[in-house]
C-alpha cells in the first residue's frame, strides 16, 4: 500500500481505495496515470500542460553479451525519465572510474558469461573496477543481476560489482535481484522497488502522445512464425560433422537487421525425447498442468514447445531431490561436494535424474514446478539484408553426441536439422548485436577468424561488402576438419575472392595431416602481414567457439603484436586491449 500524508485533500475511504490501486500498478503505469491526470487537470483548466524540470541526474550502467542487459537498462532509462529524473545510460564498454564517482544514483545491470566472468565488451571495466581503490561516498546504488542457473557461478558478474561498490562507499538503495533466464517479473519487482525508494517526480505527458498504434510489433515476446525456404546439408555426407544451411521468410516481420546480428530462434523438443521423459517420470501426458511462466496446458504441450527437459543444474538437482528424497543425491548435493557434483552431471540430463532416483510417487504439478522455461536459442546471421531482402540465412551444427551410455543431441540445432523442412514455421525475432559491426568506413580493411560455424557472420560481412563495392580489403581465416568435407561456402568464397569482395583466404583443416592445424597457426604463419594490416587500421574479427579457439587466437594475436611490434609481453596486452576499446577487436563467441 502507499501511504498518503495526513493533510491529503481526500477521505479515508479514498484513500485507501486509490493506495490500493496505485499499489497494483507497474513504475510505468503510475507514471503514466500521473502525467495523464496532470495533463487533463490543466487541460480542464483551459490551460496548457505545465511542464516538470527534470533535472536530477542518474546513470544507467549496464554490461550486456547477448543484448538483454542492455535491453532492459533502456527500460530503465524509460523510467527514469518517466519518474522525472535525467538519466545517463552507459555502456560499461564506454565508461571510466569517473562516471562512477560523479553519479548520485546508480543502476547497474550486468550479465554473467561463461564461467562466471563479465561479457566480453565489460571486461576492462570490470577488471579495472575490482582492482581500482576509488572512494564513491555520496552515490546510491542497485544492482541487477542477469544469469543461468545451469551454470555453477550464477550472476557472479553482478554479485561481485554489488559488493565492490559497497566495499567501496557506496551506499545501497535496494538488495540486489538475481535473474534467471526468465528475467521480466523479477526485473519489474526490482525497478518497481528501486523507484518506490528513491522517490518519484513524475514529468507531465501530453495526452496527444499517449495514443497506442494497433499495428501487431514482432519481437521476442511476439516471435514471427517465419516460413523455412530452404533447409540443406552444408557439410560433406561423408563430414564427422553435420552443418546446415537454413533460409527462413521474414516477410511480413517488420524485422531489419545488419551484418554481425543474431536471430533469436524459439526450440521445441523433440516428440522422441518428451515421450522419454514422460515415461521416466510415469506420468500421463494428457495431465493438466499451470506453471507460473506459461500458465495452463496438458503436460505434453508444456515439455513440447514451453519447458527446458534437458539442462541438468545444481537448482533442478536439489529441487527432484526435494521430491525423491535420495540420500545419495543428497550426498552429491552436499556444499563440500561441489566438485563432485559437477563431475558426476556432465554430459548427464534431467531424464537422468528421474532415472537414476526415481521418486515413490509424483504428480505431472510436481515435475512441471522444478522446471524452467525452454531457452532461446542465438545464432549469428549468415546474410546480408541487402543480399537477400525479405530473408534470413542461419549456418547450423546439429549437435549429437553419446554420454553415460546414451544418444543425446542438442536441442535448438536438431530442431532445426530434423524437424524444420522447407515449408514448416519456426518462430523468430532479431536481435542486434551492437559489439560485432563492420567498421564505418568501406575502405577500413578487416580480418575475419570463424572456423566451423564461426564463419556464419562472415559471410554477411562479404555479402555486404560486396554490394556496398567496398575498397577495403578483407582477409578471412577459416578451419575444420577436412577440406573435402568440412569447406562451409568454398563456392561463395571463391566468387568473392573473384571479384574483389574477398581479398584473401587462409584455410587450416586440421584433420587432412599427421599435424593438427588451427587457424591459429595460420595467423602465426602470417604473423608480419597480420601485423601490416593492423598498422593500416584493420578491425579483427573472432567468431566461434569461445572455450579454446578464441583465447588461442587471442594470445596468438598477443604473441603477434609483441614480435612483429618489437613490444614487450605487458606492452602487446596492452596494445591488443586498446584495440577492443577502440572497437577495433569484436569477437562473437561461445
Amino acid at each position: 500500500m502507499i501511504p498518503f500524508p495526513d493533510n491529503a485533500p481526500l477521505g479515508d475511504d479514498q484513500k485507501k481505495k486509490l493506495s490500493s490501486a496505485l499499489a497494483s500498478l507497474s513504475p510505468e503505469q503510475r507514471a503514466w496515470v500521473s502525467g495523464y491526470l496532470a495533463g487533463a487537470g490543466s487541460q480542464a483548466a483551459g490551460d496548457a500542460p505545465a511542464a516538470i524540470s527534470v533535472s536530477q541526474p542518474l546513470t544507467v550502467l549496464y554490461g550486456t553479451e547477448s543484448g538483454n542487459s542492455e535491453a532492459l537498462a533502456g527500460q530503465l532509462a524509460t523510467q527514469a525519465k518517466q519518474q522525472g529524473y535525467k538519466p545517463q545510460l552507459l555502456n560499461m564498454s564506454d565508461a571510466t572510474l569517473s562516471n562512477l564517482k560523479n553519479a548520485e544514483r546508480l543502476l547497474v545491470v550486468v550479465s554473467t558469461w561463461g564461467d562466471g566472468e563479465p561479457p566480453e565488451s565489460s571486461e576492462a571495466f570490470y577488471n579495472e573496477l575490482m582492482e581500482a581503490e576509488v572512494a564513491l561516498d555520496g552515490v546510491e546504488f542497485s544492482v541487477c543481476a542477469l544469469g543461468d542457473t545451469s551454470y555453477d557461478l550464477f550472476c557472479q558478474t553482478g554479485k561481485d560489482m554489488d559488493a565492490r561498490l559497497e566495499k567501496l562507499g557506496a551506499k545501497r538503495l535496494v538488495e540486489r535481484v538475481d535473474c534467471d533466464l526468465e528475467f521480466d517479473e523479477p526485473f519489474a519487482n526490482w525497478s518497481q522497488s528501486v523507484w518506490s525508494e528513491l522517490g518519484t517526480a513524475v514529468a507531465t505527458v501530453a495526452p496527444s502522445s499517449l495514443s497506442q498504434s494497433q499495428q501487431v510489433v514482432f519481437d521476442k515476446k511476439n516471435p514471427f512464425p517465419a516460413e523455412v525456404i530452404e533447409n540443406q546439408l552444408l557439410s560433406s555426407s561423408r563430414s564427422a560433422k553435420e552443418t546446415y544451411h537454413i533460409e527462413l521468410s521474414l516477410e511480413g516481420s517488420g524485422f531489419d537487421y545488419q551484418p554481425g546480428d543474431v536471430l533469436g530462434v524459439i526450440p521445441r523438443n523433440s516428440e522422441e525425447v518428451v515421450e522419454a521423459f514422460i515415461k521416466a517420470g510415469g506420468l500421463d501426458g494428457n495431465a493438466e498442468i499451470e506453471h507460473h511462466v506459461i500458465g495452463q496446458m496438458s503436460l505434453v504441450n508444456a515439455l513440447t514447445t514451453e519447458l527446458d527437459i534437458t539442462g541438468l543444474s545444481r537448482k533442478v538437482a536439489a529441487s527432484w531431490q526435494q521430491i525423491c528424497g535420495s540420500k545419495e543425491l543428497a550426498e552429491l548435493l552436499a556444499p563440500e561436494a561441489k566438485e563432485k557434483f559437477k563431475e558426476w552431471s556432465y554430459g548427464r540430463q534431467i531424464m537422468d535424474l528421474l532415472e537414476l532416483y526415481p521418486a515413490k510417487s509424483l504428480e505431472a504439478q510436481q515435475l512441471v514446478d522444478i522446471l524452467r522455461k525452454l531457452p532461446v536459442r542465438l545464432y549469428s546471421i549468415a546474410s546480408s539484408s541487402n543480399v537477400h531482402p525479405g530473408e534470413v540465412h542461419l549456418t547450423v551444427a546439429a549437435v549429437r553426441y553419446s554420454t553415460h551410455e546414451k544418444d543425446r543431441k542438442g536441442v535448438a540445432s536438431t530442431f532445426l536439422a530434423d524437424d524444420a523442412p522447407k515449408g514448416t514455421k519456426v518462430s523468430v525475432y532479431t536481435h542486434h548485436n551492437k559489439n560485432f559491426r563492420l567498421p564505418d568506413s568501406n575502405e577500413t580493411p578487416i580480418i575475419m577468424v570463424g572456423p566451423g560455424t564461426g564463419i556464419a557472420p562472415f559471410r554477411a560481412f562479404i555479402e555486404e561488402r560486396s554490394a556496398a563495392q567496398a575498397t577495403g580489403g578483407s582477409w578471412l581465416f577459416f578451419g575444420d576438419q577436412h577440406y573435402n568435407e568440412d569447406f562451409l561456402y568454398q563456392l561463395d568464397w571463391q566468387e568473392h575472392l573473384k571479384n574483389g569482395a574477398l581479398s584473401r583466404i587462409d584455410v587450416a583443416f586440421s584433420r587432412d595431416q599427421p599435424e593438427k592445424v588451427y587457424v591459429q597457426h595460420k595467423l602465426a604463419e602470417q604473423a608480419n602481414e597480420v601485423w601490416q594490416w593492423l598498422q593500416k587500421g584493420a578491425h579483427f574479427y573472432v567468431c566461434g567457439d569461445a572455450t579454446y579457439m578464441a583465447k588461442d587466437v587471442h594470445q596468438t594475436l598477443i604473441e603477434i603484436v609483441a614480435s612483429q611490434g618489437e613490444m614487450s609481453h605487458e606492452d602487446a596486452e596492452d596494445y591488443v586491449a586498446a584495440l577492443k576499446k577502440d572497437k577495433r577487436y569484436q569477437r562473437d563467441v561461445y
